[in-house]
C-alpha cells in the first residue's frame, strides 16, 4: 500500500512539474486553454490529471475529447505552390500532451530498467542518432 501511495505522489509531482514548466510562447492547443492559466492552476489540476493518467494507463483508453486533433499543413521548403512542400502537423490538447509525456517517460523508464532494448539500439532513443550508431559501429572490432 505504501508503495502505491509513493507511486501516486511521484506521478503527481511529475504532472505538477510538467504543468509548471509549460512554455508560454507555444500554441494554445486544440482545447484553446491558455498556458498561463494552466501554470497558475497547477495545484488544482495536478490531482485530477494524475487520476486521468492512471486510468488511461490501466484501461488503455483516453478521454474522447483527447482523441481529436486538428491537422494543419506546415510549409517546409521551396515553392509554396507545390503541395509536397508541406507536412501535416496535428494540433492536440495541451493536457493530452502533458499526459502523453508522463506515459512516454514511464514506458521509456520501464524499457530501460528491464533492458528490453539493447545498448546497440540507436533509433528513436533519446541522445542517440544515426551518427552515434555509426560511431558505435566504427569502434566495434571487425
Amino acid at each position: 500500500m505504501g508503495s502505491r501511495m509513493n507511486q501516486d505522489l511521484i506521478q503527481e509531482k511529475m504532472v505538477s512539474k510538467l504543468l509548471h514548466y509549460l512554455d508560454t510562447h507555444t500554441y494554445r492547443g486544440l482545447d484553446v486553454i491558455c498556458i498561463r492559466a494552466l501554470r497558475e492552476l497547477v495545484e488544482v489540476l495536478t490531482r485530477p490529471l494524475s487520476i486521468i493518467r492512471q486510468q488511461s494507463w490501466l484501461t488503455g483508453e483516453v478521454p474522447v475529447d483527447w482523441r481529436l486533433a486538428n491537422v494543419t499543413p506546415i510549409y517546409m521548403k521551396s515553392l509554396k505552390e507545390y503541395p509536397g512542400n508541406y507536412r501535416p502537423v496535428s494540433l492536440i490538447s495541451l493536457l493530452r500532451k502533458v499526459i502523453e509525456q508522463i506515459i512516454l517517460s514511464a514506458i521509456t523508464r520501464d524499457v530501460q530498467d528491464n533492458q528490453v532494448i539493447r545498448h546497440s539500439q540507436h533509433g528513436f532513443m533519446k541522445g542517440k542518432s544515426c551518427l552515434t550508431n555509426l560511431i558505435f559501429c566504427e569502434r566495434r572490432p571487425a
